[in-house]
């Protein structure tokens, strides 16, 4: 067990690169002591606790086309674009099974980050201290994008995608006071979002939740600038040797919505290359 952070960015099908990396650690067993995802970051995670190397693969590339998996026909039927219901249901008790018995016994803390919808913040649900089913929740929270998700409820409280808060988790890591964090980012080096991506997000915000959730609204609103700060930061993180980035070599052609296997292998493949060339320099970062 590395004494260390393994913190996951989100990105919907971006996650792709995340599984390949974490496929690659899973190979040479190597689990982190501590791990949390955000949005699609915390599903990648799951898999990666419940020790099924090849398992967000194959879901996402079997059943990217499937419109019982993927598609707005889902938003009326089944809560989002994403069928949650189809995931944590048929695919983890047949079609795909979930090793659920690994995942409840494994000794790694595990967190998904999802957003408060009443004050905006961060919220860090962690495996063991609540009931499975409300961390299944809190997966389909920390995943569910506004406005192509219904809001999830965990106790009576509404939850949201937690890259609207936190994009990248790495300071909790560091609240939690471990002193190696490695970061697997969905975006390469130098990236950073434009305005004009956000509009159209923050005037559907506005229209849906503004009345009932102003904080969240809020948050929306500084979700680009608070998206290009972490990157900033955590480039110069590792640059003074504090964080350990593993990321996309190039720009990524996967959509969040990316109906097309061949392109997601691809980025997978991607994963797992960038973790293999820098699997040496990680395990020094690690150890010293």
């Amino acid at each position: 067990m590395q004494k260390g952070a393994l913190v996951l960015e989100g990105g919907s099908l971006r996650g792709l690169f995340t599984a390949g990396v974490l496929d690659v650690l899973m190979d040479g067993q190597i689990w982190f002591e501590y791990v949390n995802g955000v949005s699609a970051g915390s599903l990648c995670g799951y898999n990666y606790i419940a020790r099924q190397p090849g398992r967000t693969r194959d879901i996402n590339e079997t059943f990217c086309a499937d419109r019982r998996f993927l598609g707005f026909n889902n938003l009326l039927r089944n809560g989002g674009v994403f069928n949650f219901n189809f995931l944590f249901g048929e695919v983890a008790d047949v079609l795909n099974p979930l090793d659920k018995k690994t995942f409840t016994d494994s000794p790694q803390i595990f967190e998904a980050v999802a957003t408060n919808c009443i004050s905006g913040e961060p919220t860090y649900f962690r495996k063991g201290t609540i009931p499975p089913a409300d961390f299944d929740r809190a997966c389909r929270a920390s995943s569910s994008m506004p406005a192509l998700s219904e809001i999830v409820y965990i106790g009576g409280t509404p939850y949201l995608d937690g890259g609207c808060a936190c994009p990248v988790a790495y300071h909790r890591a560091i609240t939690l006071g471990y002193e190696k964090r490695v970061v697997v980012l969905t975006r390469p080096a130098g990236y950073r979002k434009k305005p004009q991506i956000s509009r159209g997000l923050e005037e559907t915000a506005r229209r849906l939740y503004g009345r009932r959730y102003p904080a969240f609204l809020a948050t929306v609103r500084e979700s680009n600038r608070r998206y290009n700060a972490q990157y900033t930061e955590l480039e110069q993180l590792e640059r003074e040797g504090k964080v350990f980035l593993l990321r996309p070599a190039g720009p990524v052609l996967v959509g969040r919505l990316e109906r097309h296997a061949d392109k997601l292998e691809a980025l997978y493949q991607q994963g797992r290359t960038v973790c293999i060339e820098q699997l040496d320099d990680l395990m020094r970062y690690l150890n010293t």
